[in-house]
């Protein structure tokens, strides 16, 4: 395939990520994949990434993530410059077929305002749509910029000008579901995981309360704002409680969080986390809003972990009800959901995401985009 992409993660963490760090690992799993298949990826990112690319293109030497904590007026810039920088590229050469980019609201302002001499640009929406209506309700992008959501749910619920210019929906996907099918199952504890950033819309505060009350052991895996360990979060001081995560946790977790039967781990990456997401009985999915793309949930059926969550967002694109696990509308069922999740076979968590959410799945269903956003701009048709 001759076709030469410039992916545009953004400047706020390496390729791969050191630990958490969502756009990042999608990139990261993308990109091997369109290699394969031929792509020649230009990669917008900070000096530090490591992921193999044709090119690296950066305007920072390192991710930029801890300035989101700073004051708006002094962070408003990261993003803007990074995407001065991307922008400068592309008016450079004349070698880049289309932008696939991943940086939230800037990222698709900047592309839609580059006008019809730039080339063909994706913007994948990794996000909750309803946090920009005066950009997304307004979205001039021409025939060149098209979205792509990463659920159909997502979509449904997006501003109908963003629809307009939307080329559908691709699913997350994880390195974990290749040959998930054909590694034998660990041996399973009795712990429930949640595993994701401590916020309200992720519900860890139910976890917490469901599982004193249904005597289940609970591990909370994921950082507080910018605190990835107990003990970083515990040396901050008063002054973490202007994070409004860390005030949700310190408020509404931290309190039914006794070391015994719920504990918080902090950020758990790599082999750790595989290992404590693999030997959970469940993987627990308290869901106060609707999770655009669910990543921690493609993974747990790839480790052959059975999901067990409310059915918000695109929960319910991704789980098989009653086969790889167990979804409510309402939450207080949700624990005797997870004592119920033993009926799930492991096998069939397996399975569904070796068939569904490899990254090679990714990768062919981004490149049919690719295509399709290339044949738009040039023909200067509408979408269907």
């Amino acid at each position: 395939m001759s076709l030469t992409v410039l992916m545009n993660a953004g400047p706020w963490l390496s390729v791969p990520p050191p630990g958490y760090g969502g756009i990042e690992n999608v990139v990261a799993t993308l990109v091997p994949e369109l290699r394969r298949l031929g792509v020649r990826v230009v990669l917008a990112s900070v000096g530090t990434s490591a992921l193999p690319v044709d090119e690296l293109v950066s305007v920072y030497p390192d991710g930029q993530f801890s300035a989101l904590q700073r004051p708006y007026n002094q962070v408003c810039g990261v993003a803007q410059a990074h995407l001065a920088g991307v922008a400068r590229e592309l008016h450079a050469r004349d070698d880049i077929d289309l932008v696939h980019d991943h940086v939230e609201a800037v990222g698709l302002a900047t592309l839609a305002a580059m006008g019809p001499d730039a080339p063909p640009a994706l913007h994948t929406l990794h996000w909750d749509l309803a946090k920009h209506p005066a950009l997304y309700g307004h979205l001039d992008g021409g025939d060149r910029v098209r979205v792509n959501g990463v659920s159909a749910s997502q979509l449904a619920r997006a501003p109908q000008a963003l629809r307009d210019h939307s080329v559908g929906h691709v699913h997350l996907a994880t390195p974990l579901a290749v040959d998930a099918h054909r590694r034998p199952g660990p041996l399973k504890g009795d712990h429930v995981v949640v595993l994701g950033r401590i916020n309200p819309g992720k519900g860890q505060d139910v976890a917490a309360r469901l599982a004193h009350r249904y005597a289940f052991p609970l591990v909370l895996a994921g950082p507080v704002g910018p605190y990835h360990r107990p003990e970083d979060l515990a040396a901050a001081g008063d002054e973490a409680r202007q994070n409004p995560d860390v005030r949700f946790f310190l408020d509404e977790v931290a309190p039914h969080v006794d070391g015994d039967r719920v504990r918080w781990v902090g950020t758990v990456a790599g082999r750790d986390r595989d290992d404590l997401v693999a030997s959970a009985r469940v993987a627990l999915f308290p869901l106060r809003w609707e999770e655009p793309g669910g990543t921690a949930v493609v993974e747990s059926l790839a480790l052959g972990t059975p999901v067990v969550a409310t059915a918000r967002g695109c929960l319910p694109e991704l789980i098989d009800d009653g086969r790889t696990g167990l979804l409510t509308d309402d939450e207080e069922r949700l624990g005797e959901l997870v004592l119920a999740a033993g009926r799930i076979d492991p096998e069939e968590c397996r399975r569904e995401a070796a068939a569904r959410f490899t990254p090679a799945v990714m990768a062919q269903r981004y490149v049919e985009l690719y295509d399709r956003v290339r044949q738009l701009a040039s023909a200067r048709l509408q979408p269907v």
